[in-house]
């Protein structure tokens, strides 16, 4: 299992899992409480429930480099190209926009 937190404009938004089943978006239940609260995608409304899917969603995976830096990305941090969670935690700390993901340690990596 690898999770991440998602923060909006530096706020913590909510937790990004990957395990056996797919991918599974929450957002935390703060920052729903919140009155400026805003959505990290048109594609992930506010909502309390979490969101579920098989693979990454598109907004999550259109944050990850494409091209020579991707390819950076993967030589760098030995990642496949098909690790597409690897590679959001990877590059994705310090993205161009408002939304940044910065990666949990979990029980298994301790």
């Amino acid at each position: 299992m690898r999770k991440a937190e998602v923060h909006l404009h530096g706020q913590l938004a909510g937790h990004l899992i990957q395990d056996e089943h797919g991918y599974t978006f929450a957002y935390a239940p703060d920052y729903l409480a919140m009155a400026t609260a805003e959505a990290v995608s048109l594609t992930l409304p506010l909502r309390p429930a979490p969101y579920l899917e098989r693979v990454l969603f598109p907004f999550f995976d259109g944050l990850i480099p494409e091209g020579w830096l991707l390819e950076v990305a993967e030589k760098n941090w030995k990642l496949h190209a098909r690790d597409r969670m690897g590679l959001l935690l990877a590059c994705c700390r310090d993205c161009i926009g408002a939304v940044s993901i910065h990666p949990l340690e979990t029980d298994d990596e301790r």
